[in-house]
């Protein structure tokens, strides 16, 4: 049987970074003053701003851009790969970037397809971003749909 640890590998991290083991960071870049939670993983190529908080058991996928000021709620589930074909594409170029802006706010249990979301957004727990969200505000549902 093969075993693997969790670990913190090639990966440019900042100082102030509280980071809260076990975790699997490899590859990727966070920046100041950042919290990441336990039984998360963040993939190579992605970019987390200053002042993150992801919480526990957070998956965030290669091509993941974070800005500055956000918070990720427990469980949220980033994905590249749009399964364009019924299938999961399999090559590495078929997959899509995803861009989170500033002061965006991603409630637990939410699935971000790649997608963009614009600065000063809510996403409720349990949401499911399916399209671009392009006017700030509170989006919700499965698929996600701005409120009021």
């Amino acid at each position: 049987m093969l075993q693997s640890e969790a670990k913190i590998i090639d990966s440019k991290i900042h100082n102030s970074v509280e980071i809260v083991l076990p975790v699997n960071i490899y590859g990727c870049e966070i920046g100041e003053n950042c919290f990441i939670g336990p039984f998360t993983e963040i993939q190579k190529r992605v970019k987390i701003g200053d002042r993150v908080k992801v919480q526990s058991h957070t998956f965030i996928c290669e091509l993941v851009t974070i800005e500055n000021n956000c918070f990720i709620g427990h469980g949220v589930m980033f994905t590249n790969d749009t399964f364009k074909g019924g299938k999961p594409a399999g090559d590495r170029k078929l997959w899509k970037p995803t861009h989170i802006g500033n002061h965006v706010s991603i409630g637990s249990n939410a699935t971000i397809l790649p997608v963009t979301i614009c600065d000063d957004v809510v996403i409720g727990a349990g949401s499911v971003v399916t399209k671009n969200i392009t006017e700030s505000g509170v989006y919700a549902g499965n698929p996600a749909r701005r409120m009021g």
